[in-house]
């Protein structure tokens, strides 16, 4: 179940309220509900899935508004109109004095073996938020816990780029986060985002059926019946309700969802004839509309509203039973609400809100690869490079099969430790990945090369030396022949390498140069490639020659070229094989 808990307290319980505004105002009303319930579902947590794909029978959600905002429960009519297929199988309103009653069914725990949400989502109706539900639910299974706290933090999202200063202000690195995160957090006297209470623990906190007003005493409740509580911040997107963007943001990302699910359902009404209405237009009823008027989305007109020739109405609000004089430019305002006709700060969203990041549908997932080098689905980059290194990986390690367990024990009597060694590189759109080596180095090999990094004979963040001594015997001979890298078409198989392409490196190493970077992890990392087959090794030339090459792959990556990285790679392989003996 989901408890959608809009609070009213003294500061907004006036006609100063936005979000009163916006709930007591028809067509508002059923948009807003309709959006906020889409924005975190039990189901959403239970199955960490898009709301548009939710089994149909799963989650309920209540909708608890302050009594004294007269808020109409018909406004839940318009909700279930577009989502009762989609992500609201069922929808309740309550209105509070000055407790909120927890429903029932929500305080009963569910049967062994039945098929019940395990959570009692109880969601901030002040915000709008948008989140990744896998990381959710990741996170979820992790902690262990029977009330989660959940805050969204737009400073984890990922996509972005941070730079890291010195004491002194000095620019220490840059650091490229690929994608959103977590981290835990203390706890707070503040109402979370939302708030997560498995259903088998819900009746100790609300014995009575009250759910508290202040979250501290909900707290002392979990301290007081030995309740695990944990407070996760996770990357995300948040709008304000009380804010002019927010509200005003939040309601077009609503008609634009509205459209999505249902594209008939352009407007509630039709417009008169010679009105011009372009893009997202919501009308209410018993609308007025002059002949020229045009009206740009995102777009909500409320009931009652008269429109009079000439007048241009773009992406605002329009309160109920209003004018809209003749001529008059109306664009990027709330009409008629609190702080009448105030026009918004800025045209441009406040980038703390995460407008523009939630400036799609709610159930589309960003796009990873934006930054990053693109080719069309039935290019030979995105899908004959992978068929043919399905194919390539297949033949080599049936060759080397015989060969392995001979390699695996001369590691094993010549040095202790495991037999393979796995590092963290980053691959495809920096997904990071194990690569997975026969092991060449003695244990504790890392530590020691900070030791050693001043010797280093290679410029740039990557280390190299002659007679490394962290190399053993096994180990020198495993490097050069290449035979140790033979597990890494493992790798290829599982789609975190390619058998072309650029050096897998560690994020270390990446965050060094942040325009190479995002071309070479456009494609995934390979075995071999441009800059092994061509470098040099001249004295400070190699970082220069490493990033020459690896764009240079990116840019020209064609079949002719791995065919020809691989006939080149052949022949170094058996110039090297043979020169062991």
């Amino acid at each position: 179940m989901n408890l959608i808990f809009i609070r009213g307290n003294e500061s907004n319980s006036s006609n100063g309220s936005l979000l009163r505004f916006a709930l007591t105002s028809r067509p508002i009303a059923g948009l807003v509900l309709e959006g906020l319930g889409r924005c975190l579902t039990p189901s959403d947590v239970a199955f960490a899935v898009p709301a548009s794909r939710h089994r149909p029978g799963f989650g309920k959600t209540v909708y608890a508004v302050p009594k004294g905002w007269n808020v109409d429960p018909g406004a839940l009519e318009a909700v279930g109109e577009t989502t009762r297929e989609y992500s609201l199988d069922r929808a309740a309103m309550v209105q509070y004095e000055r407790v909120i009653n927890v429903p029932s069914e929500a305080r009963s725990a569910p049967e062994p073996g039945a098929a019940e949400d395990p959570w009692l989502v109880v969601s901030n109706g002040r915000f709008a938020t948008k989140m990744d539900m896998t990381l959710l639910h990741d996170v979820l299974a992790g902690v262990k816990a029977d009330v989660v706290a959940v805050s969204v933090d737009s400073s984890l999202l990922g996509e972005r780029e941070e730079v890291r200063l010195t004491a002194e202000g000095k620019v220490a690195a840059f650091h490229r986060v690929y994608k959103d995160s977590a981290e835990f957090a203390f706890a707070s006297t503040d109402w979370p985002h939302h708030l997560l209470v498995r259903t088998c623990v819900v009746e100790k906190i609300c014995p009575d059926g009250v759910l508290p007003w202040a979250f501290s005493d909900l707290l002392d409740r979990c301290r007081e019946r030995g309740l695990v509580w944990r407070g996760v911040n996770i990357g995300g997107t948040l709008l304000d309700l009380e804010s002019h963007e927010g509200l005003v943001s939040f309601c077009g990302i609503s008609l634009s969802d509205r459209r999505t699910l249902k594209p008939e359902r352009r407007s509630s009404r039709a417009a008169p004839e010679g009105a011009r209405l372009v893009g997202d237009v919501l009308l209410g009823s018993d609308v007025s509309i002059a002949p020229d008027v045009v009206i740009v989305g995102p777009t909500i007109i409320g009931d009652g509203v008269s429109i009079e020739s000439g007048a241009v109405v773009s992406s605002s609000i329009v309160a109920p039973g209003l004018r809209i004089s003749a001529n008059k430019i109306v664009q990027d305002r709330i009409v008629g609400g609190p702080q009448h006709d105030r026009r918004r700060r800025s045209h441009r969203a406040d980038p703390s809100q995460g407008v523009s990041r939630l400036s799609h549908d709610f159930d589309c997932p960003r796009d990873p690869c934006r930054s990053f080098r693109r080719w069309s689905r039935l290019s030979y980059a995105r899908c004959l490079k992978r068929v043919a290194d399905c194919f390539v990986a297949v033949v080599i390690l049936l060759l080397f099969a015989p060969l392995m367990p001979f390699v695996a024990l001369a590691i094993k009597l010549t040095s202790p430790g495991p037999v393979f060694y796995k590092d963290r590189r980053q691959g495809l759109h920096g997904k990071d990945f194990g690569c997975l080596k026969f092991r060449t180095m003695i244990t504790g090999a890392h530590e020691i090369q900070e030791k050693l990094r001043i010797v280093s004979q290679v410029d740039g963040p990557q280390f190299k030396m002659e007679d490394d001594p962290r190399i053993s015997t096994v180990g020198r001979f495993l490097r050069e022949t290449y035979i140790d890298e033979i597990p890494q078409f493992f790798n290829v198989l599982l789609g975190q390498m390619s058998v072309v392409g650029p050096r897998p490196s560690p994020e270390s190493e990446n965050t060094l140069c942040p325009l190479w970077r995002d071309a070479r992890l456009s494609v995934r990392p390979g075995i071999t490639g441009l800059w092994q087959v061509h470098r040099t090794r001249q004295p400070m030339r190699d970082f220069q020659e490493w990033i020459h090459y690896d764009i240079e792959y990116v840019r020209n990556l064609s079949l002719r070229m791995d065919l020809a990285v691989c006939w080149q790679t052949t022949k170094k392989l058996l110039d090297n094989f043979i020169s062991q003996f």
